[in-house]
């Protein structure tokens, strides 16, 4: 199965439908006359269908178990074209197109095989997804439109690898998030970790117009974690929602999360982020708020796609 667990729960929509073609004017009026002899078709199908979608996983193979959390059926009767329409929704890491589409495909199905005994010119057409909202996917467009005018900069806090007695990974990490959104970055540097070194690196940032400034390290708790304090002070406004998905996404991944102390905020016109030093804690940060954190640069011009 495809590996999810990179992703965040979302509100998922997909809507899908089917067409059943019965072939005499006397089919459609034994539905609506509810006089079928296996019984009320649409009701049955109906009943069929939320089954259908709920055991999706159980017959495809690399379909993921899901919640489901609501599930529609609607007729649309027009002369001998019945157009069914399944509208599936979840709070989760991946989409229900498919169960959408299972669930739709089961209710033609059921009546098709109520129908036989009366009709047997029965057609089933037109399976299809209609739509799908959520995820990562949704917009994501638009927001790699706008990524694509975006500057970044990555600066690794570190006393030992600023030194030289240890690689960055972290901050790496962070650079290969940045370009699968085709995000430039136009710095990459490491500094040890002093107060007054990051203030200054963040001015000069900040001056040169870049528009992502992200600092890996020293949000911890040691002494010598001092990136909060440096930054705080300089910041406009904090995001306190982008730091709490930061340390939602990974708590659930690694109970020391909660000892992290991420920062976000705007300074000038620029968006600015400390995460934390573990190459883990630094790409799944980018994991939890990417690209969904472009969206700040179409707010700074008025956009609200």
């Amino acid at each position: 199965m495809v590996d999810i667990t990179t992703k965040s729960d979302s509100l998922r929509v997909a809507l899908a439908q089917a067409t059943v073609l019965v072939s005499k004017p006397e089919t459609i009026a034994a539905i609506q006359d509810s006089t079928v002899p296996k019984g009320n078709v649409f009701e049955m199908a109906k009943a069929a269908g939320f089954l259908g979608v709920k055991q999706t996983p159980h017959l495809l193979p690399d379909c993921h178990p899901i919640p489901i959390e609501s599930t529609k059926v609607d007729y649309k009767v027009k002369g001998l074209e019945i157009t069914i329409s399944m509208e599936v929704k979840t709070i989760y890491k991946t989409g229900v197109e498919v169960e959408a589409m299972h669930g739709v495909s089961i209710v033609a199905l059921t009546m098709y095989d109520m129908l036989k005994p009366i009709d047997k010119g029965i057609e089933i057409t037109n399976i299809k997804l209609v739509k799908k909202t959520g995820g990562k996917s949704d917009r994501k467009e638009q927001l790699l439109r706008t990524a694509k005018t975006l500057t970044a900069a990555v600066i690794v806090c570190s006393d030992t690898i600023s030194a030289g007695q240890k690689e960055d990974k972290a901050g790496k990490g962070v650079m290969a998030q940045l370009s699968k959104a085709d995000i430039p970055v136009t710095e990459y540097s490491i500094i040890p970790d002093e107060i007054d070194i990051i203030q200054a690196k963040l001015k000069a940032l900040a001056k040169a117009q870049t528009s992502l400034i992200i600092f890996a390290g020293g949000t911890g708790l040691s002494k010598r974690d001092v990136t909060p304090e440096a930054i705080l002070p300089l910041l406009d406004r904090r995001i306190l929602g982008i730091e709490e998905q930061i340390r939602r996404y990974g708590q659930v991944r690694m109970p020391y999360a909660m000892l992290s102390r991420s920062v976000v905020g705007t300074y000038d016109k620029s968006v600015v982020l400390a995460l934390p030093g573990s190459t883990a804690g630094a790409t799944e940060s980018m994991d939890a708020i990417m690209p969904h954190v472009i969206h700040i640069f179409d707010i700074f011009k008025g956009k609200r796609h």
